[in-house]
């Protein structure tokens, strides 16, 4: 009932405040296409903060209100909703779709949960790796809708032989959904706010190098590593989780691996093809270690420059509509049917944060929202860094977390410039930050998903989530100062030559 009011609220708020700042502000006189950015941004905000409309639908409002504002033309918008980024998406999961369609998803998850067989606290580090590793590849949503039907029945077999109380179960639903949010923040496919992240950076910085797959991985993973630990450490605290003591039947997850049978031609394709491109995208760019440096694959074609990750997510992409899946019905590996469950909505809710980030740029807002963040500078950059860690994850709680991304990233960009600082060591931080949101269940589907269990409560997901929440700001913190330095060559307190040119 609170939601509907909300959103009744939200989708009258919006284009008044909206059209009030275009109409009666004037941030910078003589340029009115910065006010009209900022209306347009201040609608969209509220419109995506509220749900008043379909997230997707208000990320089209750019392609309507930028060429009608004199911002950017109409041929300048539309590109922006299908570029090499959203390409990344889309093949990245149609590969997942892949997986999905001949059930190999499934198959890996329970056999690496036959492995990690034993006690209670071997059964919930079983489910939140298979859980944080499926997840960095398949979306979070279909990676929890998977885990959390195995785990019913795992903890329900489990209360039946007396060996785990309902506790148990609430930490093994909450360690799935906590998982997943970790696991999909370490690639760039994992989750759509880093790629608006890498998108949003080159649309206000032309001259920043290339974010690869690589690189993010080798910054993200360790990060991804150790808060998976505090969330394993904090769920066995608080629910009291015990060690080796009890015999586990893991007779459901083995008759449900039974049921699988032999792996098929298909499943075979696809885990090739699923290896292949985790390699290709590791491989791509040249890989400084130490002074000694791995070239990368693509240096060795002429044109090697030009080739890009989503490229080589499109061309593994294309392999499986091309071989057959030996099945008996003249079918291939991948057909156009389960293409089209490729989420089309989130393509244009990435795209109109793109959109809105060019807007920033071109209309001038982004400068003019550096010269009023001038007075930050006199911060110090980890603090900086911590309390907006804190801030978007706090918010993230109560919004989309893509939406929340593509609201904040484009002034988190000019920020930088305004202080002087690395953007990297503001936008990264904000961009992991909004995968940290364990508190309450509309922080993510994942929360959404295992909260409709009726398992948990509640007070169960805050009492854990708010601990997670402070933990995950002090370690992104940690990880840019430590780890940012190592791999993205971030300085504290300096700004590289590629972020002066704007």
């Amino acid at each position: 009932m609170l939601n509907k009011k909300i959103e009744r609220w939200g989708l009258w708020l919006g284009p008044i405040i909206g059209l009030g700042v275009i109409v009666f502000g004037d941030l910078k006189p003589g340029h009115p296409e910065v006010t009209h950015t900022a209306g347009v941004a201040c609608w969209m905000a509220v419109w995506w903060m509220t749900e008043a409309v379909p997230l997707a639908a208000t990320a089209l409002l750019p392609v309507v209100l930028f060429p009608l504002l004199g911002i950017m033309s109409g041929q300048e918008v539309a590109p922006l909703y299908l570029n090499h980024i959203i390409f990344l998406f889309v093949g990245g999961f149609m590969v997942a779709l892949g997986m999905q369609r001949w059930n190999l998803h499934r198959r890996i998850a329970l056999r690496l949960l036959l492995l990690f067989g034993g006690c209670p606290r071997c059964i919930l580090t079983g489910f939140m790796l298979v859980t944080a590793f499926l997840s960095m590849w398949i979306s979070n949503t279909a990676t929890t809708m998977m885990m959390v039907p195995i785990a019913l029945a795992i903890v329900v077999r489990m209360e039946e032989q007396g060996v785990a109380s309902g506790s148990f179960g609430t930490a093994v639903f909450l360690g799935v959904a906590y998982a997943a949010s970790i696991g999909g923040s370490a690639t760039l496919v994992g989750t759509p706010t880093n790629l608006s992240f890498v998108r949003i950076l080159s649309i206000h910085f032309a001259e920043v190098p290339e974010i690869s797959f690589a690189m993010w991985f080798a910054f993200a993973l360790p990060l991804a590593c150790v808060m998976l630990v505090c969330a394993w450490g904090a769920l066995c605290l608080v629910f009291g989780i015990r060690g080796r003591g009890d015999d586990i039947d893991l007779s459901v997850v083995r008759a449900q691996y039974a049921e699988l049978g032999p792996m098929s031609f298909a499943e075979k394709v696809v885990l090739a093809d699923f290896v292949l491109l985790a390699l290709l995208w590791l491989s791509r760019r040249p890989i400084q270690i130490g002074d000694w440096t791995l070239p990368g694959w693509s240096q060795f074609f002429e044109s090697g420059g030009l080739i890009t990750d989503g490229s080589v997510a499109m061309a593994m992409a294309l392999i499986l509509f091309v071989v057959p899946a030996r099945d008996g019905a003249k079918s291939r590996v991948m057909d156009w049917q389960t293409a089209g469950n490729v989420p089309w909505h989130i393509v244009l809710l990435i795209g109109g944060g793109f959109a809105l980030a060019s807007g920033f740029k071109e209309s001038g807002l982004s400068l003019w929202c550096a010269q009023q963040l001038e007075g930050m500078g006199r911060l110090h950059p980890l603090f900086l860094v911590g309390g907006l860690c804190v801030m978007m994850t706090f918010l993230t709680e109560l919004t989309s977390n893509t939406a929340t991304a593509e609201m904040f990233l484009p002034v988190l960009a000019a920020l930088s410039v305004a202080v002087g600082l690395n953007p990297l060591l503001l936008m990264i931080p904000a961009t992991l930050s909004c995968s940290c949101a364990f508190m309450l269940p509309v922080a993510t589907p994942p929360n959404a998903i295992v909260f409709g269990t009726d398992r948990i409560s509640m007070r169960d997901m805050a009492r854990v989530g708010v601990g997670l929440n402070l933990i995950g700001a002090v370690m992104i913190t940690a990880a840019i100062a430590v780890v940012g330095r190592v791999v993205l060559g971030i300085e504290l307190g300096v700004m590289p030559d590629w972020a002066k040119i704007q």
